[in-house]
């Protein structure tokens, strides 16, 4: 059974950095696409950034493009979202999630794993 991993959240001042972990298991990583999606108190989960081709396209929300950085260590198993330049509005529980698909974005109606979440709080 496919396992997905998150750690690295924390609270930081507001302009500070964090890098987000996601350890993958139990599956095939190869025919995956990844995404990290954000809660916050109130709203809904959304997708701020993923891969959305098996050639390494990537996609930054608005809101976090420029500031974050998805990548994947395939040897590694692992997902990493490098955050820099954290404001409040960051404050959410960040999931990792995947999805078997390919030319797209991980869906969150569609995702076939998804990591339990680790809380980053931003501190103004």
């Amino acid at each position: 059974q496919g396992q997905l991993v998150e750690s690295g959240g924390g609270l930081v001042q507001s302009g500070g950095s964090l890098t987000l972990s996601c350890a993958a298991s139990g599956f095939n990583l190869h025919y995956y696409l990844f995404a990290w999606f954000r809660q916050a108190p109130g709203k809904e989960r959304e997708v701020i950034s993923c891969f959305s081709s098996s050639d390494g396209s990537t996609y930054y929300a608005d809101s976090v493009k420029g500031r974050f950085t998805i990548s994947r260590d395939n040897n590694k198993n692992m997902v990493y979202l490098r955050m820099n330049n954290l404001k409040p509005d960051d404050t959410a529980v960040y999931y990792c999630a995947a999805e078997r698909v390919d030319g797209r974005c991980p869906r969150a109606d569609t995702i076939d794993y998804w990591g339990q979440g680790t809380q980053v709080t931003v501190s103004s």
